[in-house]
């Protein structure tokens, strides 16, 4: 396969791997190096891939980026109880210009993606989220995106694509290939009331951050329904990230970060995930450990994944008819794992997204409430935005 656009993890990283125990994560991984090249992907099911372009930036200040921080953090942990083959395929680096770097990611992840290999991306400025999207150009007509963040990054789309407008750029440019889009963690003062009202027009869904804290386990069926998983490291609290980092007192506290990041790598639909505004300081360990945990979180995840969404053979779920008003809403429960969903309807006479009936994930919580007349808003703004 071609990945002429990646070079090499560094030869300080790999010495520093040498001097490991033989369990941990650095003598496991595949590792594209000087010396011996790109490793055989065939039967890798991850890989790690650093992005050094921050040009779009709204701070943009010159800073160059350096992952070796945290590849030697990730590489010192060891690995649980994992079936997956697991590579560090380097990094890409900075293009001639923003748009040459947003050219390899994409090129990259399509072709990873094709070959049923999940990247885990780290990044500079959290606008690379656009290329990760582009790269569904070719692979599947409809996209859902998770963001973790503390704003919305719907911005000014009249002017150049930057990391607090890269989301405006995908509603508005073709192919429209965006179906729903979720934020995890936002904030309200960062965000605009312009730009709330949209996300309620547009029927996306979005969940402050003291929602998500109070009850982290409503963002599983949000991830559960994400084919990209973007997070921006600035949804972190200060209190756990290094000085260039420190963004706001509130945020999500690594804890947090991290059952998001499971939650993320448990969705079976999920085949892309990006940590992105890592901003690089020399000896920042708390920052490069918070990332590694993070990404080690996710790989837990993908290892802990159970197809239990198959609802062709009857033996394998519970089927719930609930009548609130003129509706039916029908829940379905998973035998395997007690996860729940909800299903869509299709309504024939109107040309909409998904052509089909449609399984929504959802929770228990959710089955509760309309047994007792109320329609979970996630099915609302899912059928809205169905007939849209």
């Amino acid at each position: 396969m071609n990945f002429n656009f990646l070079s090499p993890v560094s030869d300080s990283v790999l010495a520093h791997s040498e001097l490991l125990s033989q369990q941990t994560l650095g003598r496991k991984f595949k590792i594209h190096s000087e010396q011996h090249g790109m490793p055989d992907i065939d039967e890798v099911q991850l890989a790690i891939i650093g992005v050094k372009e921050n040009r779009n930036d709204v701070n943009y200040i010159g800073a160059e980026l350096n992952f070796d921080d945290i590849r030697k953090t990730l590489y010192s942990l060891f690995p649980g109880n994992w079936h997956t083959i697991i590579a560090d395929l380097g990094d890409i680096e900075p293009g001639e210009s923003a748009e040459d770097s947003y050219f390899a990611l994409r090129t990259t992840v399509e072709l990873l993606v094709e070959k049923k290999i999940i990247p885990i991306i780290i990044g500079g400025s959290q606008d690379l989220t656009y290329a990760n999207y582009r790269a569904y150009d070719n692979l599947q007509p409809m996209v859902n995106i998770v963001n973790v963040d503390t704003n919305f990054d719907l911005g000014d789309t009249s002017l150049p694509i930057k990391n607090n407008s890269y989301f405006g750029k995908i509603i508005l440019e073709e192919p429209y290939n965006l179906f729903n889009y979720s934020t995890i963690g936002y904030q309200t003062y960062f965000n605009s009331q312009e730009e709330i009202d949209l996300m309620e027009r547009l029927y996306f869904e979005a969940y402050r951050l003291g929602e998500v804290s109070n009850n982290i386990n409503s963002v599983e069926p949000v991830m559960r329904d994400a084919h990209i998983v973007t997070v921006d490291l600035k949804s972190v609290r200060a209190a756990e990230v290094g000085e260039r980092l420190k963004f706001t007192p509130n945020g999500l506290d690594g804890k947090e970060i991290c059952a998001i990041t499971r939650y993320a790598g448990i969705s079976n639909k999920v085949s892309s995930f990006g940590i992105y505004e890592y901003h690089y300081e020399p000896k920042d360990t708390i920052t490069a450990m918070l990332l590694a945990q993070m990404i080690w979180y996710f790989i837990e995840g993908v290892n802990c994944r159970v197809k239990d969404d198959d609802f062709t053979n009857a033996n394998n779920y519970l089927k719930y008819n609930v009548l609130i008003e003129n509706e039916e809403l029908i829940f379905f429960k998973s035998i395997k794992t007690g996860r729940w969903w909800i299903e869509i309807p299709f309504l024939a006479n109107l040309n909409n997204k998904l052509k089909k009936h449609t399984l929504l994930p959802c929770t228990h919580e959710d089955y509760i409430a309309a047994t007792e007349g109320k329609i979970p808003e996630r099915w609302y703004k899912a059928y809205r935005k169905n007939n849209f």
